[in-house]
C-alpha cells in the first residue's frame, strides 16, 4: 500500500472539492473533506473495478448514500480514470450540462451506479444491490467456475440513519444475512442545523448489532485500519458489516471544521486561503502529481484483473452454454414473450387475480423475472410459479422475496435489483399504501429502471376496510409523475396485457392499478383491442355509423359500469372508450386521440377516484368522481353511499 500516493489523493479530493463548490457558489464540502482518506483507499486499493470498462458485470459496486457529498464521488471518478467525468465537469460543478451534477445522477456519467441524495434510499438501494449479487452467483456459478463474486460498498452518514427506509431496508439486510454488503458510516455528529445531539442520541452501533450486522470501528483517518476492517468485514460472510469510522466534518478547513456550517455551504474566499495554506494545496483544481501517476499504474493493474476474469468467464461459457445463453438473456433488457392466458365473454374474475395469471405466465417465459409484497402474497396475489422458489438466506437460487412490511425499502430493494442488472423486479402492496414506497417509485421514474409496481385493492370497491384503505386521491397522484406509466385494466383480459406492457417497457417503470372485487369479462367492439391498448386507450362499446351522441371515458372496474349505464340508456348513441392509461393516451398524436374521442362530441368521464386531471376530457359536471374518503362498509352498499352507482352516471348521461 503507497500511504504517500493515498495521502496526495487524499489532498486532491480536498482540492477538487474545495474549488468545485466555491466556483459553483452551492455544495457540500462538508463530506468529501471530511472522507477523503477513505475515498482514497477505496478507489485506490479496495474496489474492484476497471475504469476502461465501467459496465464489467463482477466489478464492485459503491453507492455513495450520502449524495449530497457528490464532490467525493466526481473527484475520485475522476482521479482513478472514469472517462466521463471530465476536469471541466468538475469545474462546471452544478450547472447545466455538466455530468458532475448537484447530487450524482444514475446515466449521467459511468461510475455513478445509482441516483443519490434522498437520505436514505442510497444504503437501502445497496441492499437490493447485494440481494442481486447473491441471486446471479446462485444460479450463474459452478464449482469449476465462480464467475459472480463481488461487494457492495456504502458511504452513508448521520443523515442516512436517521431516515426510517434505511432502518427498513438495513433490518431486512440484517435478516438476510446479506454479507457482501459493507456500509462504511461517516460518523461526524454534525448536520445541517448543528450537533446530531439535537436530535440523534441513540447508539447506532447496538441498533445494528439488533438488525444481525457485525459492527467494526475505527479512524477515517487510518489507512491501515480502514484495509483491516474492511478485510474483517469481508471475512464475514453470514452478516452485513457496518464499519463506524470516526471523522471531523469538512476536516482541513482550519476555521470551519467539526462545524455544521461546513456541511452544507461553499467554504468562502477566505477560508478557501486559510485551507489552501493549512493543507497545502499550490492552486486552483490541484490534482497532486503523485496521485495522477498512482493511478496510471492501477489502470493496469485494474485491466488485469478484468481480464483475468474475462479469461475465467470465456472458460465457463464453453462449458457451460446453456447457462451462457441464460446470462445474454438476463443482461439483454428485453423480456421474452409470454403466453398470456385467455378468457371468455363474462368470466368473473378480480384484476388482482387475473394479474397473478398473468404473472405466472411472464414468470415462466422469463426466468429473471424476481420480487414479492410488502406481507401481502396473497392478498395482492402475486405469488410466483412453485418451481421459482422463495430467496432466502437458504436458497439464494428463489426468486420470491418476503420483503415484510417494509414497503418502502421493499421499492428500493428493487431499485437496487434492476440497477444491479441481470433481473427485472417488481414489488406489490395495496395501492392506498403507494404513499409509503413513493419516494422510492419517484426515484425509479427519474433513474428510468423498469420496476413493476403491482398496487392492488385499488378502490373503494375494497370496502369493509374502509377509508384508510381505500384509494382516493392515487391515480390522479400517480398519474403526474414523469415516466411512470399507470396502467389500470379494465376486465381480466385488458390485465393479462396490461402485464405484457410492463414487460415490454424497457426504460421506467409501471405500475399496475388491480381490483380486489371480481370484474366482468366483457366483450371488445374494437377487433384490434390489443393493438389499440397500447396506445392507453380503445372502444370498448361502438355506436354504429357516424358520431356518437357522447364518449363515456372510464378506467378499471368502472368500465364495466359505463357499460352498464350505456345500456340503461336506450336510443342514446353511446360509445364507451377503456382507457387503460390516461397519461399514455394523452401522449398520442391528435390523430389517434381524435379517431377514440372525437373533439367536439360530449365526453363523459366515470372514476372511483378524484376528477382531478379529467378536466381535459369533460366539464365538471359530466365527471363521475369520487372527491372525498370513503366509508366502512360492503362494497356495493359504500358505492351507493358515496353516489358512485351506474344509475348515479345515468342520470348525467340523461342531462
Amino acid at each position: 500500500m503507497n500511504i504517500t500516493a493515498l495521502e496526495k489523493t487524499a489532498l486532491s479530493v480536498r482540492a477538487l472539492s474545495i474549488d468545485a463548490i466555491q466556483k459553483a457558489n452551492s455544495g457540500h464540502p462538508g463530506l468529501p473533506l471530511g472522507a477523503a482518506e477513505l475515498g482514497a483507499i477505496l478507489y485506490g486499493e479496495l474496489l474492484r473495478h476497471d475504469p476502461s470498462d465501467p459496465a464489467w458485470a463482477d466489478r464492485d459496486r459503491f453507492i455513495l448514500s450520502a449524495g449530497h457529498g457528490s464532490m467525493f464521488l466526481y473527484s475520485l471518478l475522476h482521479l482513478s480514470g472514469y472517462r466521463d467525468i471530465t476536469l471541466d465537469d468538475i469545474k462546471s460543478f452544478r450547472q447545466i450540462g455538466s455530468r458532475a451534477a448537484g447530487h450524482p445522477e444514475y446515466g449521467m456519467a459511468a461510475g455513478i451506479e445509482a441516483t443519490s441524495g434522498p437520505l436514505g434510499q442510497g444504503i437501502s438501494m445497496a441492499v437490493g444491490f447485494a440481494v442481486a449479487e447473491t441471486m446471479l452467483a446462485a444460479r450463474f456459478n459452478t464449482g469449476a467456475h465462480k464467475i459472480v463474486d463481488h461487494y457492495t460498498y456504502v458511504l452513508a452518514g448521520d443523515g442516512c440513519l436517521m431516515e426510517g427506509v434505511s432502518a427498513e431496508a438495513s433490518s431486512f439486510a440484517g435478516h438476510q444475512g446479506l454479507g457482501k454488503l459493507i456500509v462504511f458510516y461517516d460518523s461526524n455528529k454534525i448536520t445541517i442545523d448543528g450537533s446530531t445531539d439535537l436530535a440523534f442520541t441513540e447508539d447506532a452501533a447496538k441498533r445494528y448489532e439488533a438488525y444481525g450486522w457485525q459492527i467494526l470501528r475505527g479512524s477515517m483517518y487510518d489507512f491501515g485500519e480502514i484495509a483491516e476492517l474492511t478485510a474483517r468485514a469481508k471475512a464475514e460472510s453470514g452478516k452485513p458489516s457496518l464499519v463506524i469510522l470516526t471523522s471531523i466534518i469538512g476536516k482541513g478547513a482550519p476555521n470551519k471544521q467539526n462545524t455544521a456550517g461546513i456541511h452544507g455551504a461553499p467554504l468562502g474566499d477566505e477560508e478557501v486561503a486559510a485551507a489552501r495554506a493549512h493543507l497545502g494545496i499550490p492552486g486552483d483544481f490541484y490534482i497532486a502529481p503523485e496521485a495522477r501517476d498512482y493511478f496510471r499504474a492501477k489502470q493496469a493493474e485494474w485491466k488485469k484483473i478484468r481480464a483475468d476474469w474475462q479469461a475465467l468467464f470465456d472458460a465457463w461459457s464453453r462449458e457451460n452454454p446453456e447457462k451462457r445463453r441464460e446470462w445474454d438473456q438476463f443482461h439483454s433488457g428485453r423480456a421474452v414473450p409470454a403466453a398470456l392466458p385467455s378468457y371468455r365473454a363474462g368470466e368473473k374474475i378480480a384484476t388482482r387475480s387475473a394479474g397473478n395469471k398473468a404473472l405466472t405466465a411472464v414468470a415462466e417465459a422469463n426466468a429473471n423475472i424476481v420480487g414479492g409484497a410488502a406481507d401481502l402474497k396473497s392478498p395482492n396475489a402475486v405469488g410466483l410459479p412453485a418451481e421459482a422458489g422463495t430467496w432466502t438466506k437458504q436458497n439464494r437460487a428463489g426468486r420470491y422475496i418476503h420483503f415484510g412490511i417494509r414497503e418502502f425499502a421493499m421499492a428500493a430493494i428493487c431499485n437496487g435489483i434492476s440497477l444491479h442488472g441481470g433481473f427485472r423486479p417488481f414489488c406489490a402492496t395495496f395501492m392506498v399504501f403507494s404513499d409509503y414506497l413513493r419516494p422510492a417509485l419517484r426515484l425509479s421514474a427519474l433513474m428510468k429502471q423498469p420496476v413493476i409496481y403491482v398496487l392492488t385493492h385499488d378502490s373503494v370497491f375494497v370496502g369493509e376496510d374502509g377509508p384508510t384503505h381505500q384509494p382516493i386521491e392515487h391515480l390522479a397522484s400517480l398519474r403526474i409523475m414523469p415516466d411512470l406509466r399507470t396502467l389500470r385494466p379494465a376486465d381480466a383480459e385488458e390485465t393479462a396485457e396490461a402485464w405484457a406492457m410492463a414487460m415490454e417497457r424497457g426504460s421506467g417503470p409501471t405500475a399496475l392499478i388491480l381490483s380486489r372485487q371480481n370484474l366482468t369479462v366483457f366483450p371488445k367492439a374494437d377487433p384490434n383491442w390489443k393493438q389499440n391498448l397500447r396506445v392507453g386507450a380503445y372502444i370498448v362499446r361502438q355506436t354504429g355509423d357516424g358520431t356518437p351522441d357522447a364518449v363515456i371515458i372510464a378506467t378499471g372496474s368502472e368500465v364495466g359500469l359505463a357499460l352498464e349505464a350505456a345500456e340503461k340508456a336506450g336510443d342514446k348513441k353511446l360509445r364507451v372508450v377503456s382507457m387503460i392509461s390516461k397519461e399514455l393516451f394523452e401522449s398520442q398524436p391528435a390523430g389517434v386521440r381524435n379517431a377514440i374521442v372525437p373533439p367536439g362530441t360530449r365526453a363523459i368521464v366515470c372514476e372511483a377516484g378524484v376528477h382531478s386531471g379529467w378536466e381535459r376530457w369533460a366539464k365538471p359536471e359530466d365527471i363521475l368522481s369520487i372527491d372525498r374518503f370513503g366509508e366502512s362498509g360492503p362494497a356495493a352498499k359504500t358505492a351507493e353511499h358515496l353516489g358512485f352507482t351506474a344509475d348515479a352516471l345515468l342520470k348525467i348521461i340523461s342531462r
